[in-house]
C-alpha cells in the first residue's frame, strides 16, 4: 500500500493587483464566503518559492507570471501561522504551522481569470482596502495592506 502523500508546510501567497492598487480575490470552492488571494504549496521542499508563486498563479487563474506586462515580485516577507483545522489533514503528522511567503503579481489592468473549478468559484477585482477587509485570512489581509509600499 503506498504511503500517503503529505503538503509540504511551505507555501505562497501572490497579491494579484493593477499599478492603481485594485486587487483580485478569488473565493474558495471548499469554503464558500472565504476570499482570498492566490495561495499554494511547493510540490518538494526544494522548489523554489518563485516557481512554487508562478505555478500556482497559473493553475488557479490561467494568468503567465511571465508575460511581458506582467511583473512578479518577491515581497521578501514571510508568515509563520497555524495551520486552520478543516485542513490539518493534508498534511504529515503532528504539522501544525505553515510558513508562507508573499509575492506581488502586478497587471496592467482588471482581467477576468479561468478559474480552476476544483479550487474556486468566483472572483472579484477591489480597490486594495477594501480587499483586505475582505480576506478571511488576516495575512492574507496584511499583505495586501503592504501593497501600499510595493506597488
Amino acid at each position: 500500500m503506498p504511503s500517503p502523500v503529505f503538503k509540504v508546510p511551505q507555501s505562497v501567497l501572490v497579491v494579484i493587483h493593477t499599478a492603481q492598487r485594485d486587487v483580485l480575490l478569488i473565493e474558495r470552492a471548499d469554503a464558500p464566503g472565504f476570499w482570498q488571494s492566490v495561495t499554494g504549496s511547493k510540490d518538494t521542499e526544494d522548489e523554489p518559492f518563485e516557481r512554487t508563486a508562478a505555478r500556482e498563479v497559473a493553475e488557479e487563474t490561467g494568468l503567465d507570471c511571465e508575460a511581458p506586462d506582467h511583473v512578479l515580485t518577491d515581497w521578501g516577507l514571510q508568515n509563520v501561522y497555524d495551520i486552520y483545522p478543516q485542513w490539518l489533514h493534508r498534511y504529515a503528522p503532528g504539522t501544525t504551522r505553515n510558513t508562507e511567503r508573499v509575492f506581488g503579481l502586478c497587471l496592467p489592468e482588471r482581467r477576468l481569470v479561468t478559474l480552476s473549478a476544483r479550487e474556486h468559484r468566483a472572483q472579484i477585482w477591489l480597490p486594495w482596502q477594501a480587499a483586505a477587509d475582505r480576506c478571511f485570512s488576516p495575512s492574507n489581509a496584511e499583505a495586501i495592506l503592504f501593497l501600499s509600499r510595493f506597488a
